[in-house]
């Protein structure tokens, strides 16, 4: 059955003691079929632990991550935030997060309150509407393996390619873009912070895949090995998580073993949500 719960699950902070930070949070890492915890585990929850200490007259507006070492899913990960700067407009906080003692991640997130003012933004590329769409589970339908139940079920969120997957081959040119619908299987509160950690947490799961597709690397290529190195993300305005948001994407550089992705999320009608970069190590498991 798909539900939004392992999305709720990460979110779920519990405040502990520190004399190292101004305040500091636990959270748990998602199980996934893979030794090391999935990448936007960390984005979301370290943004939580920073909205827990900002007033709600303000709302995220970027933030910035280096991802330090991998995750053991079954232990927590510990949170400490340093409150940087409160002025009339913005707000700054340093996130650290430690797992067995050791730094494993880092973010800088900014907080603004909101103002009036003209827009502009990139336009929102053509694409097939999401209903057109298979979804992840419809794709891998009659394939078995834990990572097939995950892609399918355990990731909170329907997601619908164009031009298609990279799980178990690559579908459609292996051209350097690609776009993705996005939506919570749930709905969720009306809280728009509820709605910015959503989008927040499943930036990650398909940010590198330009990349892959270019190389011609499925998910499934044996011996594929990635992971995340550090991630930019800029929120432009509000928007529902739980309705269809269109996630355009682009391989913007592929060197040294290294990929960088860039992304737009736009509502369904073309309104600009957020822009994501991301480098990324990618090591192909077989010659090039």
């Amino acid at each position: 059955m798909s539900t939004s719960a392992t999305f709720h699950r990460a979110i779920a902070l519990t405040e502990v003691m520190t004399t190292r930070a101004d305040r500091a949070f636990a959270a748990q890492p998602q199980p996934v079929p893979w030794p090391k915890a999935y990448g936007g585990d960390l984005v979301a929850q370290s943004v939580a632990a920073a909205l827990r200490t900002v007033g709600d007259d303000r709302s995220l507006h970027s933030v910035h991550s280096t991802f330090l070492r991998g995750v053991d899913v079954a232990e927590p990960v510990h949170y400490e935030v340093e409150m940087i700067r409160d002025g009339r407009g913005f707000s700054t906080r340093h996130v650290r997060g430690h797992q067995h003692g050791k730094l494993a991640f880092m973010a800088t997130a900014s907080f603004h309150v909101s103002e009036a003012f003209p827009e502009h933004a990139p336009p929102m590329p053509e694409v097939p509407m999401p209903e057109l769409l298979l979804s992840s589970a419809e794709v891998l339908s009659g394939v078995d393996g834990a990572d097939v139940e995950y892609w399918s079920h355990g990731r909170s969120f329907d997601m619908r390619h164009v031009p298609g997957s990279v799980y178990l081959e690559i579908e459609g040119e292996r051209t350097a873009h690609q776009a993705v619908w996005v939506r919570a299987f749930d709905r969720l509160d009306d809280d728009p912070r509820t709605h910015q950690l959503a989008i927040a947490y499943v930036c990650d799961y398909t940010i590198l895949e330009p990349v892959l597709r270019v190389l011609g690397l499925p998910w499934r290529t044996e011996g594929l090995v990635t992971a995340s190195l550090d991630h930019a993300m800029w929120f432009h305005t509000a928007a529902r998580a739980d309705e269809w948001l269109l996630y355009a994407q682009e391989s913007a550089s592929i060197s040294d073993g290294r990929g960088l992705g860039l992304g737009r999320f736009y509502t369904r009608d073309g309104r600009l949500v957020a822009t994501v970069a991301q480098e990324g190590m990618i090591r192909p498991g077989r010659p090039l």
